[in-house]
Order: structure tokens, then sequence, then C-alpha cells
């Protein structure tokens, strides 16, 4: 580090004043002090702003925006006050313009990929209402009520109450409501992330976008509540009571219950019927869901005689989607309930030639194609982190003609797919597809052939 840069280095709790140039990974606008970059959240690009610093680091520093001094010529008003959307004062062409370039900003910078083609961003069908799932968190207002909604900014320990999430259905809004009007005339009391007690943790509502059913999880600490009248309460088609004992804040785990309705949400998706148990992973925008599928079944290019591996296939949804094009779709997920949800939704749409199976892929991808051969086309759709160098390596020992890979974080795509393509791939198309208009969150479905 320069002298310039280590004189130029801000510390924790300074306010500085920054003009915004552009817009980093994950939606902070991006500044330099005196040649120091500054990652800032809430601005967008053209933004004077005044800013606090949270942290400081060797190369960089971390600040939260407290007044906008001069705003951006790109700059709209909020439509609502949302934490879960930083992106709303973005016009949208404008939001998926950046998308597109950070999209090929990381595949060139990240993995120095070139020569590949950028396929025009598919734009979301509904920018606002658009989420068949939501998780929300209890909190404490100012006036010590009971509130329900999502983290501030920043913040851990606070809680932004919701009337109306402009990300969600008005059925599923009034689900929300229900449930915390019903707590409050409890007497409950939310978890104290600070003290680390306290009974109410998350609320997750999900929502068939197709079948109008609706499905809500109450997560708790381990303690008791009016199972009854949270039943008479709350009218949805599956109520769950989730008690979790781990201190930190997840809706993962736990001992779940079913107190009233159907074990699985049924929702459909490219003409197939989907059940979804309560910590199932399923896209939570099932409109954008069936474009992110019709992308990656064009990439497959299936002809019908295909052996297709679905890898982190979760509850089916891909590999039953393309089990029609293919001679037999084979899925591996490590969740065991996911897998017995692919199995009953194969069975439920009567698909004979897919079969999944739970397993770690690191350590099940060999005994895999020695007991089913080697596929023909593998599709993959891993978490935000992406994928492991051996799992990587995994799969570019079967050798197929073709790898669909489907992302929801370009910066783990890009140097997965550079691992490919060092082995002998070639990059061939990628295709953006905003899944999350009003947030900086981008999925993208890409093609490699083998040379």
């Amino acid at each position: 580090m320069t002298s310039t840069a280590s004189r130029a280095r801000p510390s924790r709790g300074d306010v500085l004043e920054l003009t915004i140039d552009s817009l980093a990974h994950g939606g902070n606008g991006v500044a330099r002090h005196e040649g120091y970059v500054v990652f800032v959240a809430g601005a967008v690009p053209g933004d004077r702003v005044r800013a606090v610093v949270g942290k400081a680091k060797r190369a960089y520093a971390e600040a939260r925006t407290v007044e906008v001094l001069e705003p951006s010529p790109d700059r709209i008003p909020p439509v609502a006050h949302h934490p879960g959307a930083p992106w709303q004062v973005l016009p949208y062409e404008r939001q998926l313009e950046v998308k597109a370039s950070q999209v090929r900003e990381a595949l060139e910078r990240i993995g120095k990929l070139e020569d590949f083609e950028l396929e025009p961003i598919v734009p979301a069908v509904e920018p606002w209402r658009y989420r068949n799932k939501l998780e929300y968190s209890f909190g404490t207002g100012p006036a010590g009520e009971l509130v329900c909604g999502f983290h501030a900014p920043g913040r851990w320990d606070e809680i932004v109450p919701m009337d109306d999430c402009l990300l969600a259905s008005e059925a599923s809004n009034a689900l929300r409501e229900q449930v915390l009007a019903w707590a409050r005339a409890q007497g409950l009391s939310a978890w104290d992330r600070r003290e680390q007690r306290g009974l109410l943790r998350n609320l997750v509502i999900r929502e068939g976008r197709r079948t109008g059913e609706l499905q809500v999880r109450l997560v708790t600490s381990p303690g008791s509540i009016d199972t009854d009248s949270l039943i008479d309460a709350v009218r949805c088609d599956g109520l769950f009571w989730t008690r979790q004992e781990q201190l930190g804040e997840t809706t993962a785990g736990g001992e779940t219950m079913l107190l009233s309705g159907t074990p699985q949400l049924r929702e459909q998706l490219r003409g197939l019927e989907f059940l979804v148990s309560p910590e199932a992973f399923f896209q939570t925008n099932t409109e954008m869901a069936e474009r992110l599928y019709e992308v990656a079944a064009e990439l497959a290019q299936l002809r019908g005689h295909e052996r297709v591996f679905d890898l982190y296939c979760g509850i089916g949804t891909i590999g039953l989607t393309l089990a029609a094009r293919a001679r037999e779709v084979i899925g591996v997920e490590i969740v065991e309930p996911a897998v017995a949800d692919a199995i009953a939704n194969a069975r439920v749409n009567d698909v004979l030639n897919a079969r999944f199976f739970a397993g770690d892929i690191r350590l099940a991808m060999r005994d895999l194609v020695e007991q089913e051969g080697r596929p023909d086309v593998v599709v993959v759709d891993p978490p935000r982190a992406g994928l492991s160098a051996k799992v990587v390596r995994r799969i570019l020992e079967t050798q197929p003609s073709r790898i669909v890979y489907v992302s929801c974080n370009p910066t783990t795509l890009a140097p997965n797919a550079a691992q490919m393509v060092e082995a002998g791939y070639r990059l061939e198309r990628v295709r953006p597809v905003d899944m999350f208009p009003q947030t900086p969150h981008i999925e993208c479905v890409a093609l490699l052939e083998r040379a």
C-alpha cells in the first residue's frame, strides 16, 4: 500500500462525502476517497452522498449512506420503504443493464474468459409482488411492541416492520398479519438477538402462485405456544411449527411439526405439478423460474437420446422439466427430504425416466457413473457459493458433451467456468435471467461444450 493510500484510509465512524462511480456485485455503490476504495450501501452511480464508515480494511472500506447530497440523474423515488428492495431507486431498464454488465465483468475479470456470447438478459414478468416465499423476522418496536418484518440494512439486531410487503402477494401479506395479531394477543415476545432470549424468531410464508395454496411455518425458540388458537387464527393449507435451539438466526433445521393441513404445498411449473416440503428449495419467483428452465432446456439441446445428470437437483424441478426430451434423467441432491419430494414429484407427474438419489456429489459421482454410465449432458444448479474445485473435477471426469450451469452468482460461476475451460471445454453462451427485480441478485444460465 502506498503512503498516499495509507493517509487516505478512513477509520470506523468517519463520515465521508463521496461520489458514486459504479455498482459492485452485491449492490453496493463504489466510490474512491483519495484513491482508497469505499463500498457504499444505499447509493447508486452518480449520487453524491454523505456516508459513515463501518469497516476499514487495508484495501477497501465499507460505509453506509446517511444522506444523499446530490441525487444521481438515474435516481427515482422509492415505491416502498423496504430493506429488501434496495435497487427500487433505479429505473427497471437501468437495473437490467447493470445486471447484464456485471455478469460480463465477472466472467472476464474473475474468470479471464473471452469469446463467449453474452445474450440479452431476460426481464422479469412482474417487477413487484413476484416472490412465492418470504422469510420474516420478529423483533421489538420502539414502543416495546412486537413487530414482524426484515432486518434493517447492515443491522442484525434491528427489525423493520412491514405493513405491506410489495414483494409478496396480498394473500401472503394477510397471513403475516394474522400470525402477528395472534402473537400479540397471546402476549408472546420476540427473540432478543443481543440477550439471546425470547420465543418468536421467524415466520416463513410460501405461496403456490399457480395453485393458490398457502403454507405457513412459525419458527420459535424451545418453549410452548397455544397451538389450537394458532390454528384457529391462521387460514392456510399447511401450518407448521419449528422449534429451533441454535443461537444463530436460521430457519433451517430444528424440530418441525405439522399443526394443520397438508404436509406439502402444491405448485405447478411448465405443465408439471410439484410437491414442496417446508424446508425444500424451490425457486422463489415461479413465473421467472419457468423462463429460467426454458433457457436451461434450450441450452441443453436435448434430442431424446441423452442421459442427463441433474446435480443439486432439489425437488427435481429442472430434471423433471427436461425428462420429456431426454432418454433418462438422474438427479443427485444431498438433502434427503428434497430427494423424497423429487421422487414423489416424478410419481405425481407419471415421469418414468427420471430417478433421484441422495448423496454428496464429491463422494457419489464416481459410483454413480459406474452404476448408471457416463452422462451426455450435465445440468448443475449449485448454491450461491458455487462448486468446489473437487466437485468440478468430478464433473469433468464424466466427460459430458455439454454442461448447463444454472448460476445465482456470477462471481462463483466465473472461476468454475474457468476451471472447465482449462480442462478443454468452451464457454459458448451465457444468458442472464432477472429473477429478483429491485434487488442486486443475478441469475444466469451458461452453456459449456466439450471441445
